[in-house]
């Protein structure tokens, strides 16, 4: 390369540099830039860089003030192109950002359909999307913060109603017996003895499905064989099914899991509890169990007679119950057996559902396989 050549290109680096240099300074210093200024500022830089070498290095090569006069008319109209073309492209920018704009602002505000507008540039498109998966999380998440908090509202009603309803009659009992005037009182002591057994089980449930709901509850984890337990549930739920003329069965297949015995027994006894009160006289109550590949299924099978839409989709809701006037039974709960049991078995890192079947339902709950012996060893877990 010659001296001269290389002379003309310090000179035109020197010439565009400082033109680049200023442009990065402003910027640099400059705050609250719209996008739109933004690149009119790179298309604007880059045009007079360009300008600025071509027009010093002509001046410096010497050249006729003719060829000088068309080199210069040349540059400027072509720099005059180039930034009217680069601010056309940067059109196409700025509505891409009003698009994100736009997807960022409706976050809050119910979801535009298919025809929103969609960014064409690439960065652009991909944080458009985020946003747009963002909002329908978002509501997803007020929905069922939604539910939640009026499931939290039912529950509320009907426990009062349950705590309502015997309190009056203890209220009541106990002013007869003040009065003098209980014909029986042998009778009464007894009837508050089954109210108050009545309502500390409720205080149970409810303190119980608090741990649950709050992540509170404590899991002892160790090897249980579900054929044992399952004979445990049946030996203390047979008074109950012979009090209700329910006949109670069992098939259980030696099974082991890794799990609560206490807890895991709890759940299993609500859900056979459940069974025996809402299947007539003369039916029948099984329970199974039985390996299914990787995990260990538990059947509970009644003769309710089936259930609605509405029961198979909202029975494990905390207090719900089919019959909307909530009359306690004698035996009976708050209806927070089958929520706990769902909590239970959620702790274990199990599913739980209920089906119709001919005569009746049938509640599966699906628990994984223990490990090998020796391997699991006892353990407390948050749930």
């Amino acid at each position: 390369m010659s001296a001269a050549r290389l002379d003309i290109l310090i000179i035109a680096v020197a010439c565009s540099g400082s033109v680049a240099v200023v442009g990065l300074l402003i910027a640099r210093y400059s705050r609250f830039w719209s996008v739109r200024a933004a690149l009119f500022a790179v298309a604007l830089v880059g045009v007079l860089s360009v300008l600025a070498g071509v027009i010093v290095t002509s001046e410096a090569m010497f050249i006729s003030g003719h060829d000088l006069s068309v080199v210069l008319s040349v540059s400027l109209t072509a720099g005059i192109v180039a930034l009217g073309v680069a601010l056309v492209l940067a059109r196409q920018v700025i509505r891409d950002v009003e698009a994100v704009r736009a997807t960022a602002r409706a976050l809050s505000s119910p979801r535009r359909g298919a025809d929103r507008p969609l960014p064409r540039t690439s960065e652009l498109a991909e944080i458009d999307e985020e946003l747009d998966l963002a909002g329908r999380r978002l509501a997803e998440a007020r929905r069922r913060e939604q539910a939640l908090e009026a499931s939290r509202r039912e529950l509320v009603a009907w426990v009062s109603h349950d705590l309502r309803t015997p309190l009056a009659g203890l209220r009541a009992m106990a002013e007869a017996l003040e009065d003098g005037v209980a014909g029986d009182p042998a009778r009464y002591h007894g009837q508050i003895r089954r109210e108050v057994d009545r309502l500390s089980r409720l205080v149970d449930d409810l303190f119980e499905l608090s741990r649950i709901q709050s992540g509170a509850l404590t899991l002892t984890l160790q090897q249980v064989d579900l054929g044992e337990l399952v004979s445990d549930v049946v030996a203390g739920s047979q008074a109950m099914a012979e009090a209700g003329r329910v006949r109670l069965g069992a098939q259980a297949q030696p099974a082991r899991v890794t799990a609560d015995a206490g807890g895991l027994g709890r759940a299993l006894t609500n859900l056979v509890v459940n069974a025996i009160r809402h299947t007539p006289a003369d039916g029948s109550v099984q329970i199974g169990c039985a390996p299914d590949g990787a995990e260990i299924v538990l059947i509970v099978s009644d003769g309710c007679g089936g259930l609605s839409d509405e029961a198979l989709e909202r029975m494990f809701e905390p207090g719900w119950r089919e019959n909307a006037a909530r009359t306690p039974e004698p035996d009976g709960g708050a209806g927070l057996g089958l929520a706990i049991a769902r909590g239970i078995v959620e702790a274990h890192e199990g599913r739980i559902c209920v089906q119709n079947m001919r005569g009746g339902c049938r509640i599966e709950v699906r628990l994984p396989r223990a490990q090998p012996a020796g391997t699991e060893p006892e353990v407390a877990v948050g749930a």
